[in-house]
Order: structure tokens, then C-alpha cells, then sequence
């Protein structure tokens, strides 16, 4: 699912650039906008392994003051513009809009 969030989110489709497998200290995330600070994880099934793994590495980026979306590999697959608001949302707070 994270090709097809990638789809919607390349070529500054809204705004803003995002990077794919962005590294941020020790961490990857899915998808990063540096402009706004924002990190974005899809979430697979190997992610229900990780719970603890996934908090602490949340927590990691959000102490340096970096926002954090995380969306299931469901949400993308059936609602894909319900995430796309969600980003958008996210994208405007941060701006200070």
C-alpha cells in the first residue's frame, strides 16, 4: 500500500515534497515532508509484532518535533482520500493555517 500513497503524495500533488524511505537518525520512515515536518508510517501486518518498536520510535520523532501520521495498509486500500484529508489536515497545522 505504501506504492499507492506514494502515488498520490509524489510530484508535490499537495503542495509540498515528499521523500520516500526517508532516514531520520537511526529510523526510515515511509513517507517525509521536511517543509512541514511530517512523517507518515503505513502499517502492515509485521507492524503488530512491533508495537513497543513503533511507539518508541514515534515518541523518538515527535520529541524532535517532528509530526507523525501512521495509517494501515487498510486504510489506504479503502479509503485513500479519507488519509489524503488526514495529510492535508496535518499539513495545514502545521503551517500554522
Amino acid at each position: 500500500m505504501e506504492a499507492r500513497l506514494w502515488s498520490a503524495l509524489r510530484g508535490k500533488q499537495l503542495g509540498v515534497k515528499f521523500r520516500r524511505q526517508h532516514p531520520i537518525h537511526r529510523y526510515v520512515v515511509d513517507f517525509y515532508c521536511v517543509q512541514a515536518g511530517l512523517a507518515i508510517e503505513v502499517d502492515g501486518d509485521v507492524h503488530s509484532s512491533r508495537a513497543a518498536e513503533d511507539a518508541a520510535r514515534q515518541a523518538f520523532l515527535e520529541s524532535n518535533n517532528i509530526s507523525f501520521l501512521r495509517f494501515s495498509n487498510e486504510e489506504v486500500s479503502e479509503d485513500l482520500a479519507g488519509v489524503l484529508d488526514k495529510i492535508e489536515q496535518a499539513l495545514q497545522h502545521s503551517s500554522g493555517s
